[in-house]
């Protein structure tokens, strides 16, 4: 594990010592969670941009509609 040493402004670090007193878990596992949850959230975000970016892409489209043909073509010759 790597060790690292941040600042933080004393109203946010407050409500960490706060919180860590109340959950009875140390500081800086409750700043490894919401550094997790945080990171996880910026990735949803870009995943959610991607499809918003290809859904102005018409060469996208056009992939998409022509393998759902080739898709139901499949399933109707069942």
């Amino acid at each position: 594990m790597t060790t690292f040493t941040s600042t933080l402004p004393e109203e946010l670090f407050e409500k960490l010592n706060h919180i860590s007193k109340q959950l009875a878990l140390p500081k800086n596992k409750i700043i490894e969670k919401a550094l997790r949850i945080y990171i996880e959230q910026i990735h949803k975000a870009e995943y959610i941009q991607s499809f918003k970016q290809m859904n102005d892409d018409d060469d996208i489209i056009k992939i998409a509609e022509e393998g759902m043909v080739e898709y139901l073509n499949q399933i109707s010759d069942k």
